[in-house]
This record gives C-alpha cells, sequence and structure tokens, in this order.
C-alpha cells in the first residue's frame, strides 16, 4: 500500500476537495499574471498620433513570493489530491478483495469407488479340463463304442435295415437276362430273424454300457461346471457386498465430511464480509492528517471556505 497521511481525524474529503479546487484557481491567478512578461514596451507615432505597438509589462516586483506562492499551492493541492487518491484506492482494494477460502481449507474429496474384481464364470471346456486324463481317455473311448454301435444297431442302421428286410425276401426270385425271356435266381437266406434279434440285443446291451459311460461323464462336467459357477458367483457376491459397504461408508464419510465443511465456508464468508464491511466503514470515515509544512495554505482555505 502507497504511504499516505489518512487518519481518523483532519481534514474531511470534501473539504479537502474544496481547497485543491481553490488551490488550483489561485495558482491559474498566479500564471496568468506572470503570462505575458516582457522586456519592453513598444510604441510608434503616426502623424502626430503615438501608437501602442507592444505593451510593457514588466516581471513583477513580488516575482519570487508569487512564484514561492503558486509552488506552496501545487505542493499542497498535490498533498490533497494524493491523499483522496489514496483513501479511494484504499476503499476499492477492501472492496475487490477475494474470499479464497479453499486456500487454507481444501473442499472434501470424494474417494474414488471401489469397483471389486468380478470372476468371469467357467464353460464346459474348463469343466472337461478337470477330468483326469484316464477318464478323459475313458469317456473318448465310451464315447466311440457307443456312437458306432448305435449307428449300426439304431433306426437307419445296418442291422436294423437287415431286420427290416428279411421278413420281405423272397426265396425264388426271377431275373430278365434277354427281353422277354425270365431266369429263375436262387435266393439263399443265410440270416435267421432269432439270430438278428440276439445280435440286436447284445449289441443293444454294449451301446446301454458305453452311453451310461458317456452320460456319466457328460453329467460329471455338467455338475462340475455348475458347481465351480456357483462358488465363483458365491464370491463374486461376497467381493461386490464389501465393495458396497466400503463405498457406502466411504459416501456417508464424504458427505459428512462436505456439510462441515460447508458450514464452515458459510461461517468464515459471513465473518469475511462483516470484517470487510467494518473495514470499508472504517475507511470512509477516513480523514487527512495535514502535514504541518502544508497547514497554513489549508488553514488559510478553510477560514475563506467558513466564511
Amino acid at each position: 500500500m502507497k504511504r499516505n497521511s489518512l487518519a481518523s481525524k483532519g481534514l474531511s474529503m470534501s473539504q479537502a476537495q474544496s481547497i485543491s479546487n481553490l488551490c488550483n484557481q489561485r495558482s491559474k491567478d498566479i500564471t496568468a499574471a506572470l503570462a505575458d512578461i516582457n522586456n519592453a514596451s513598444k510604441t510608434i507615432k503616426i502623424g502626430k498620433e503615438d501608437y501602442v505597438h507592444t505593451a510593457g509589462k514588466p516581471i513583477p516586483s513580488d516575482v519570487v513570493e508569487l512564484l514561492v506562492s503558486k509552488a506552496r499551492l501545487h505542493a499542497t493541492q498535490a498533498f490533497l489530491m494524493e491523499n483522496i487518491k489514496a483513501k479511494d484506492s484504499i476503499i476499492k482494494e477492501i472492496k475487490y478483495e477475494i474470499f479464497d477460502f479453499e486456500a487454507t481449507n481444501p473442499s472434501p474429496t470424494r474417494e474414488p469407488q471401489i469397483i471389486p474384481e468380478i470372476a468371469p464364470h467357467v464353460d464346459e471346456d474348463w469343466g472337461w479340463s478337470q477330468l483326469s486324463e484316464s477318464e478323459y481317455n475313458e469317456f473318448i473311448e465310451a464315447e466311440a463304442y457307443a456312437s458306432h454301435i448305435g449307428q449300426f444297431i439304431h433306426k437307419g442302421g445296418a442291422l436294423d435295415k437287415l431286420r427290416t428286410e428279411l421278413p420281405k425276401i423272397q426265396t425264388l426270385e426271377f431275373m430278365e437276362l434277354e427281353i422277354g425271356k425270365k431266369s429263375p435266381m436262387k435266393v439263399t437266406i443265410h440270416h435267421k430273424p432269432e439270430d438278428l434279434l440276439k445280435t440286436h440285443e447284445e449289441l443293444a446291451a454294449l451301446h446301454r454300457s458305453y452311453e451310461q459311460k458317456v452320460n456319466y461323464f457328460k453329467s460329471k462336467v455338467k455338475n462340475s461346471v455348475t458347481k465351480e459357477n456357483a462358488r465363483i458367483s458365491r464370491l463374486n457376491a461376497e467381493a461386490q457386498a464389501e465393495a458396497n459397504e466400503k463405498n457406502s461408508l466411504a459416501k456417508g464419510e464424504y458427505t459428512k465430511k462436505s456439510e462441515e465443511w460447508l458450514a464452515l465456508y458459510k461461517k468464515e464468508s459471513h465473518d469475511f464480509e462483516a470484517a470487510r464491511q467494518a473495514r470499508i466503514e472504517e475507511a470512509i470515515n477516513l480523514r487527512i492528517q495535514v502535514d504541518p509544512r502544508f497547514q497554513p495554505v489549508v488553514d488559510e482555505f478553510l477560514k475563506q471556505l467558513s466564511e
């Protein structure tokens, strides 16, 4: 802040402004009095008449006093105007002060939300990988037996076709070797229905045995996957619940701190504004404590203003 002569007692700003104006006016008068001084007057004679060409205006005998007076007036005026400006500057500075609460009281920050690591569910490939090498090989073997035996005995398979065809076979057939002439063809049946049935029953029993093994391993894999996914789901749920609890606690703590911070902010803001207004009021009441060197000029004009 610039140096000034402001105090609680002294010259009011309106008095200072009036005196400054009077100083300025009287200074102008002195300037005007010294404006046209010269070293000589000039006259010209035309006919019988003398005419003044240049009026003589010598330096006044009190020129030193006039210049000293003018300087004193300017000095006094400068002193008064500096202090008037200083007061305005002080008031403006106080008015534009910024309430920077966060500089000393940073607002609360919220903790990042916890996102638990969620494990993915497993699929059947994982289930099959849980079988031992021996178990998996046994499954491959059983699946191959069940597949190939099933293809042979099931509907549309070779054995099924034989059993369907056998009752329809004739013991004698004719074949046309020449146009319009048929030759008998002996048909020898080498299967019996009971034999095909027996073969079907043996293969069907074997197929069921291997199919049971295949279904056993498929069920084992499916159950293993279901059980593992249930375990993963439980762990994921526990992790999520734990994260939710921590996030809820963090949110509550953040809310509490924010409310406390806001309450303190409002109080500090109110106190700051109250103090600011008090300082503005104090600044408004400042007066100019006149320096003794300027007091004579001030007193002279004060007396003039009071008349």
